[in-house]
């Protein structure tokens, strides 16, 4: 068997350490590129999300390469999402390719019938084996997400932002080809030790909240890269979402820590008070939960045509006016571009930047 699944930002590192303590021969998609983009296009429906889109990019680009079995997660409820795995699967079938489809679903907060399915996957393993491969991969995807937040920390901050990106990108790398879970922390401790001793600017920088639909969240080739094009521009990004979190939530319920979702949630209720499908309802309530937390201003990004993502947009100005926070959406597909969108983001930043200056509350470093 040689397994394959599609990228989602530093997914595919801790996904890929996983199977292989499955004992299985993985096959990671290449990196997104314009090709994936091509590709994927050319051979799905012209009304499909571009997550879809680059998902069967990833799948073709893998099989390609050699891969005969494709991992996909299941989904349902209002989000064209659950139905993605069925319709990329028919695609391919119609292409001639040859292959296996395993779809993991989520086991309904239940984490014993998650670690079965995960072990279904693996070659002769034991429930331990497996368990062990689970917390393996976790170990690297909570390093992965520190590393992240660190980089959303000191790149706004930081004289030579470069030299932080540099440190970042090793660290990642590292990451993935570390073999242990102590090699995974020391790099981690490390590469955070080297962001700390960068020479930092005396103004502290806006901070701007990110709210949107989950894989644009996560995947810097459909977000254009935007934490790092607004930490370029003196900006501190507070993300909504974490993979993590999502799983902690979704799948297991606060099993690995306790889950914020009903604070999330809460946030929403005067505005939005049931599912919409997707991350509609997380949505609308962290935008509440990050005006309360008085950042300068939030981010809602999203795929063109997005359901959910469209019913939080049609609310967000409310929230806007009444909690006193400047608002911006962004619809991202295959037609967007980095020049746009900078354009766009650095209008948003001066516009935040005039308003703060108006009303007197920039702040200096202690």
């Amino acid at each position: 068997m040689k397994i394959t699944f599609p990228h989602m930002g530093n997914m595919h590192i801790a996904v890929k350490a996983l199977l292989e303590r499955l004992r299985l021969e993985v096959v990671p998609p290449p990196p997104i590129s314009k090709r994936t983009f091509e590709i994927g296009i050319r051979h799905s429906p012209e009304f499909a999300c571009m997550p879809l889109k680059i998902n069967l990019g990833n799948f073709i680009e893998a099989l390609e390469n050699g891969a005969d079995t494709i991992v996909m997660a299941g989904g349902w409820g209002p989000c064209r999402f659950g139905y993605y795995a069925q319709v990329e699967r028919d695609i391919l079938e119609s292409l001639g390719y040859q292959f296996k489809m395993i779809i993991l679903e989520a086991p309904d907060s239940r984490a014993y019938d998650l670690v079965k399915q995960i072990k279904s996957l693996g070659e002769n393993v034991s429930f331990w084996e497996a368990l062990k491969a689970i917390n393996y991969g976790w170990s690297k995807l909570g390093a992965l997400e520190a590393l992240e937040k660190q980089l959303d920390y000191y790149l706004p901050r930081a004289r030579d932002k470069a030299r932080i990106e540099k440190i970042y990108n090793i660290a990642v790398e590292n990451i993935d080809r570390a073999v242990s879970k102590a090699e995974v922390y020391e790099i981690e401790e490390q590469s955070v030790k080297e962001m700390s001793k960068a020479e930092m600017k005396i103004d502290l920088p806006l901070k701007i909240g990110i709210v949107g639909e989950i894989y644009t969240m996560f995947e810097p080739a459909v977000n254009y890269d935007i934490y790092r094009l607004l930490g370029r521009m003196d900006v501190e990004v507070i993300r909504s979402a974490y993979l993590s979190d999502w799983l902690n939530d979704h799948i297991l319920k606060g099993y690995i820590k306790k889950s914020i979702r009903p604070d999330i949630i809460a946030c929403a209720r005067p505005y939005l008070n049931y599912e919409v499908g997707g991350h509609g309802l997380e949505t609308v309530g962290n935008t509440v939960r990050f005006a309360h937390m008085h950042l300068d201003g939030i981010v809602q990004i999203g795929p063109l045509t997005c359901m959910p993502e469209i019913v939080a947009q049609s609310i967000i100005p409310q929230i806007s006016a009444q909690e006193g926070v400047p608002c911006m959406t962004l619809w991202l597909d295959e037609l967007a571009g980095t020049a746009g969108l900078i354009t766009r983001l650095e209008a948003f930043v001066d516009m935040v930047h005039r308003q703060k200056l108006k009303a007197g509350n920039y702040q200096k470093e202690a």
